[in-house]
Protein backbone atom coordinates (compact mmCIF):
# COMPACT_ATOMS: atom_id res chain seq x y z
CA UNK A 1 0.00 0.00 0.00
CA UNK A 2 1.16 3.52 -0.81
CA UNK A 3 1.82 6.22 1.88
CA UNK A 4 -1.17 8.54 1.92
CA UNK A 5 -3.08 10.87 4.47
CA UNK A 6 -6.14 8.76 6.70
CA UNK A 7 -8.68 9.87 9.21
CA UNK A 8 -8.75 7.42 11.83
CA UNK A 9 -10.93 7.21 14.95
CA UNK A 10 -9.08 6.18 17.87
CA UNK A 11 -10.43 3.07 19.37
CA UNK A 12 -7.86 1.55 21.14
CA UNK A 13 -4.32 2.02 22.74
CA UNK A 14 -2.65 -0.68 24.59
CA UNK A 15 -0.10 -0.35 27.72
CA UNK A 16 3.19 0.40 26.92
CA UNK A 17 5.55 -1.92 26.22
CA UNK A 18 9.55 -1.85 26.24
CA UNK A 19 11.04 -1.55 22.49
CA UNK A 20 14.73 -2.04 21.38
CA UNK A 21 14.13 0.70 18.49
CA UNK A 22 11.30 3.08 19.46
CA UNK A 23 12.39 3.02 23.48
CA UNK A 24 8.67 2.06 24.43
CA UNK A 25 5.64 1.39 22.25
CA UNK A 26 1.76 1.14 22.25
CA UNK A 27 -0.43 -1.11 19.44
CA UNK A 28 -2.87 1.89 18.50
CA UNK A 29 -6.17 0.81 16.55
CA UNK A 30 -9.07 2.47 15.79
CA UNK A 31 -11.23 2.88 12.58
CA UNK A 32 -11.27 4.70 8.88
CA UNK A 33 -13.67 6.56 7.52
CA UNK A 34 -15.11 3.30 5.24
CA UNK A 35 -15.68 1.51 8.41
CA UNK A 36 -12.16 -0.87 8.24
CA UNK A 37 -10.83 -1.61 11.53
CA UNK A 38 -6.64 -0.47 11.14
CA UNK A 39 -4.09 -1.42 13.87
CA UNK A 40 -1.21 1.59 14.02
CA UNK A 41 2.08 -0.38 15.40
CA UNK A 42 4.43 0.80 16.84
CA UNK A 43 3.35 3.97 18.15
CA UNK A 44 5.68 5.41 21.11
CA UNK A 45 2.59 7.35 22.47
CA UNK A 46 4.05 9.07 25.45
CA UNK A 47 7.40 10.51 23.23
CA UNK A 48 4.93 11.74 21.06
CA UNK A 49 4.76 15.78 21.42
CA UNK A 50 1.93 16.98 23.43
CA UNK A 51 0.34 18.68 20.57
CA UNK A 52 -0.06 15.62 18.47
CA UNK A 53 -1.39 13.42 21.44
CA UNK A 54 -4.51 11.73 20.77
CA UNK A 55 -7.11 10.07 23.02
CA UNK A 56 -9.60 7.58 22.44
CA UNK A 57 -12.45 8.17 20.77
CA UNK A 58 -10.63 11.24 18.66
CA UNK A 59 -10.44 11.48 15.30
CA UNK A 60 -6.87 11.88 14.23
CA UNK A 61 -5.14 12.76 10.26
CA UNK A 62 -1.95 11.16 9.56
CA UNK A 63 0.33 9.46 6.57
CA UNK A 64 -0.05 5.76 7.39
CA UNK A 65 1.27 2.96 4.88
CA UNK A 66 0.42 -0.94 4.99
CA UNK A 67 3.03 -2.94 7.21
CA UNK A 68 5.77 -4.60 5.49
CA UNK A 69 7.26 -6.62 8.01
CA UNK A 70 3.53 -7.81 9.40
CA UNK A 71 1.24 -9.76 7.57
CA UNK A 72 -1.51 -9.47 9.43
CA UNK A 73 -3.93 -7.14 7.34
CA UNK A 74 -5.24 -4.47 9.06
CA UNK A 75 -1.66 -3.67 10.23
CA UNK A 76 0.40 -0.13 8.88
CA UNK A 77 3.15 1.85 9.77
CA UNK A 78 2.22 5.52 11.24
CA UNK A 79 4.44 8.51 10.33
CA UNK A 80 3.95 9.56 13.61
CA UNK A 81 5.38 13.20 13.07
CA UNK A 82 2.56 14.03 10.75
CA UNK A 83 -0.39 13.25 13.00
CA UNK A 84 -2.94 15.72 13.51
CA UNK A 85 -5.82 15.97 15.98
CA UNK A 86 -9.14 16.38 14.26
CA UNK A 87 -11.33 18.46 16.78
CA UNK A 88 -11.78 17.01 20.10
CA UNK A 89 -12.95 13.17 21.34
CA UNK A 90 -16.20 12.44 20.60
CA UNK A 91 -19.01 13.15 23.36
CA UNK A 92 -20.47 10.56 25.65
CA UNK A 93 -23.74 12.55 25.77
CA UNK A 94 -27.16 11.31 24.83
CA UNK A 95 -26.64 7.83 25.48
CA UNK A 96 -23.51 8.09 23.25
CA UNK A 97 -24.99 9.10 19.74
CA UNK A 98 -22.38 10.37 18.31
CA UNK A 99 -19.96 7.67 19.02
CA UNK A 100 -22.65 5.16 18.01
CA UNK A 101 -22.99 6.84 14.52
CA UNK A 102 -19.54 6.67 14.44
CA UNK A 103 -18.56 2.98 14.24
CA UNK A 104 -22.08 2.21 12.82
CA UNK A 105 -20.45 0.85 10.07
CA UNK A 106 -17.50 -1.49 11.21
CA UNK A 107 -18.80 -4.97 11.66
CA UNK A 108 -19.15 -6.65 15.07
CA UNK A 109 -19.22 -9.96 15.82
CA UNK A 110 -21.71 -11.64 17.64
CA UNK A 111 -19.29 -14.23 19.51
CA UNK A 112 -15.73 -14.78 19.37
CA UNK A 113 -16.07 -18.36 17.99
CA UNK A 114 -17.05 -16.08 14.42
CA UNK A 115 -14.24 -14.07 14.75
CA UNK A 116 -11.98 -16.75 15.10
CA UNK A 117 -13.90 -18.29 12.08
CA UNK A 118 -13.02 -15.07 10.03
CA UNK A 119 -9.77 -14.99 10.94
CA UNK A 120 -9.56 -19.18 9.75
CA UNK A 121 -11.49 -18.24 6.75
CA UNK A 122 -10.66 -14.43 5.73
CA UNK A 123 -7.28 -13.91 7.68
CA UNK A 124 -9.08 -11.33 10.11
CA UNK A 125 -6.59 -10.66 12.91
CA UNK A 126 -8.71 -7.52 14.42
CA UNK A 127 -12.53 -7.00 15.34
CA UNK A 128 -15.28 -6.08 17.74
CA UNK A 129 -17.17 -8.77 19.53
CA UNK A 130 -20.71 -8.52 21.77
CA UNK A 131 -20.17 -10.66 24.49
CA UNK A 132 -23.45 -12.05 25.95
CA UNK A 133 -22.03 -11.19 29.65
CA UNK A 134 -18.82 -10.65 31.72
CA UNK A 135 -18.23 -13.80 34.10
CA UNK A 136 -15.66 -12.06 35.89
CA UNK A 137 -12.30 -10.73 35.71
CA UNK A 138 -8.57 -12.81 36.65
CA UNK A 139 -6.16 -11.21 38.43
CA UNK A 140 -3.15 -12.98 38.62
CA UNK A 141 0.54 -11.70 39.81
CA UNK A 142 2.82 -12.07 36.66
CA UNK A 143 6.18 -14.16 36.48
CA UNK A 144 8.48 -11.41 37.02
CA UNK A 145 7.22 -7.94 38.66
CA UNK A 146 10.48 -6.03 37.61
CA UNK A 147 11.39 -5.08 33.87
CA UNK A 148 14.75 -7.50 32.95
CA UNK A 149 18.42 -6.04 32.57
CA UNK A 150 17.25 -6.16 28.66
CA UNK A 151 14.27 -4.10 28.76
CA UNK A 152 15.33 -1.56 31.75
CA UNK A 153 18.12 -0.50 28.37
CA UNK A 154 15.71 -0.49 26.15
CA UNK A 155 13.66 2.50 27.88
CA UNK A 156 16.79 4.42 29.09
CA UNK A 157 18.16 4.56 25.55
CA UNK A 158 16.02 7.53 24.67
CA UNK A 159 18.35 9.47 27.81
CA UNK A 160 21.33 7.45 26.55
CA UNK A 161 20.91 8.23 22.35
CA UNK A 162 19.16 11.78 22.89
CA UNK A 163 15.91 12.76 21.32
CA UNK A 164 13.77 10.31 19.31
CA UNK A 165 12.60 13.00 16.66
CA UNK A 166 15.94 14.81 15.83
CA UNK A 167 13.79 18.12 15.18
CA UNK A 168 13.13 18.47 18.50
CA UNK A 169 16.17 19.43 20.64
CA UNK A 170 14.28 19.68 24.14
CA UNK A 171 12.61 16.53 24.43
CA UNK A 172 11.08 15.95 27.62
CA UNK A 173 12.47 13.67 29.83
CA UNK A 174 10.40 10.43 30.65
CA UNK A 175 9.91 8.36 34.04
CA UNK A 176 11.53 4.92 33.48
CA UNK A 177 7.71 3.13 32.16
CA UNK A 178 6.68 1.01 35.31
CA UNK A 179 5.75 -2.52 34.76
CA UNK A 180 2.22 -3.92 35.18
CA UNK A 181 2.64 -6.21 37.89
CA UNK A 182 -0.55 -8.23 37.27
CA UNK A 183 -2.10 -10.06 34.22
CA UNK A 184 -6.01 -9.51 33.90
CA UNK A 185 -8.06 -12.06 32.27
CA UNK A 186 -11.44 -11.39 31.14
CA UNK A 187 -13.80 -14.42 31.59
CA UNK A 188 -16.89 -14.11 29.49
CA UNK A 189 -19.91 -15.87 27.68
CA UNK A 190 -20.80 -15.29 24.10
CA UNK A 191 -24.14 -16.40 21.80
CA UNK A 192 -23.35 -19.09 19.40
CA UNK A 193 -26.19 -21.00 17.03
CA UNK A 194 -25.10 -23.79 19.33
CA UNK A 195 -25.80 -22.26 22.47
CA UNK A 196 -23.49 -20.15 25.13
CA UNK A 197 -19.68 -20.21 24.84
CA UNK A 198 -17.85 -19.41 27.42
CA UNK A 199 -14.34 -17.41 26.85
CA UNK A 200 -11.51 -15.99 28.80
CA UNK A 201 -8.91 -13.49 27.05
CA UNK A 202 -6.21 -11.37 28.32
CA UNK A 203 -6.99 -7.45 28.69
CA UNK A 204 -4.08 -4.86 27.55
CA UNK A 205 -6.29 -1.66 27.24
CA UNK A 206 -4.44 1.43 28.50
CA UNK A 207 -7.64 1.97 30.32
CA UNK A 208 -7.06 -1.33 32.55
CA UNK A 209 -3.64 -0.26 33.45
CA UNK A 210 -4.46 3.75 33.85
CA UNK A 211 -7.00 2.37 36.61
CA UNK A 212 -4.14 -0.21 38.88
CA UNK A 213 -1.98 1.98 39.26
CA UNK A 214 -4.62 4.88 40.46
CA UNK A 215 -6.11 2.26 42.96
CA UNK A 216 -3.25 0.00 43.70
CA UNK A 217 -2.60 1.37 47.04
CA UNK A 218 -5.86 0.66 48.53
CA UNK A 219 -6.10 -2.41 50.18
CA UNK A 220 -9.14 -2.89 48.42
CA UNK A 221 -7.81 -2.02 45.39
CA UNK A 222 -9.09 -5.71 43.05
CA UNK A 223 -12.71 -5.24 44.33
CA UNK A 224 -12.20 -1.74 43.05
CA UNK A 225 -10.86 -2.56 39.83
CA UNK A 226 -13.43 -5.29 39.68
CA UNK A 227 -16.10 -3.12 40.33
CA UNK A 228 -15.33 -0.70 37.43
CA UNK A 229 -14.45 -3.58 35.06
CA UNK A 230 -16.81 -6.28 35.57
CA UNK A 231 -19.70 -4.66 37.81
CA UNK A 232 -20.61 -1.47 36.04
CA UNK A 233 -19.46 -2.62 32.80
CA UNK A 234 -22.26 -5.29 32.85
CA UNK A 235 -24.53 -2.69 33.02
CA UNK A 236 -23.55 -1.39 29.97
CA UNK A 237 -23.88 -2.50 26.05
CA UNK A 238 -19.50 -3.57 26.14
CA UNK A 239 -18.02 -4.65 23.37
CA UNK A 240 -14.68 -5.90 23.19
CA UNK A 241 -12.16 -4.31 20.40
CA UNK A 242 -10.02 -7.80 19.74
CA UNK A 243 -6.82 -8.29 18.20
CA UNK A 244 -3.78 -11.38 17.56
CA UNK A 245 -0.38 -11.52 18.41
CA UNK A 246 2.48 -10.58 15.61
CA UNK A 247 4.23 -13.15 16.63
CA UNK A 248 1.62 -16.00 18.30
CA UNK A 249 -1.32 -15.25 15.10
CA UNK A 250 -3.65 -17.92 16.52
CA UNK A 251 -3.56 -15.74 19.81
CA UNK A 252 -6.03 -13.41 20.66
CA UNK A 253 -6.44 -10.58 23.18
CA UNK A 254 -8.66 -7.87 24.71
CA UNK A 255 -7.03 -4.36 23.20
CA UNK A 256 -9.42 -2.27 23.91
CA UNK A 257 -13.15 -2.47 26.06
CA UNK A 258 -15.72 -0.20 24.73
CA UNK A 259 -18.23 0.47 27.27
CA UNK A 260 -21.49 2.67 25.85
CA UNK A 261 -24.58 2.95 27.65
CA UNK A 262 -28.12 0.66 27.25
CA UNK A 263 -30.17 2.44 26.02
CA UNK A 264 -33.67 2.88 26.90
CA UNK A 265 -36.30 0.61 26.00
CA UNK A 266 -38.07 3.14 23.61
CA UNK A 267 -34.55 4.20 21.86
CA UNK A 268 -33.15 0.30 21.53
CA UNK A 269 -36.32 -0.24 19.24
CA UNK A 270 -35.15 2.82 17.32
CA UNK A 271 -31.51 2.39 16.72
CA UNK A 272 -29.87 -0.63 16.28
CA UNK A 273 -26.54 -1.27 18.85
CA UNK A 274 -23.74 -0.17 16.77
Amino acid sequence: MATDHQRILILCKTYPSPSARYVETSCVAGMSENGHLVRLFPVPFRLVEDEQQFRKWQWISARVRRAQDDARPESHRMSVDTIELDGEPLPTRDHWIARRDAIKAAPVFASFTDLEAARESRGVTLGLVRPARLLGLDIRTVENPNWTDDEKAKLMQEQQQGSLFDAVEDQRSLKTLKKLPFDFHYRYVCETASGMSEHRHKLVDWEAGALYWNVHRRPDWQAAFRQKFVTEFSEKDVLFLMGTIHRFPKQWLIVSVLYPPRLPDALARQQPLF
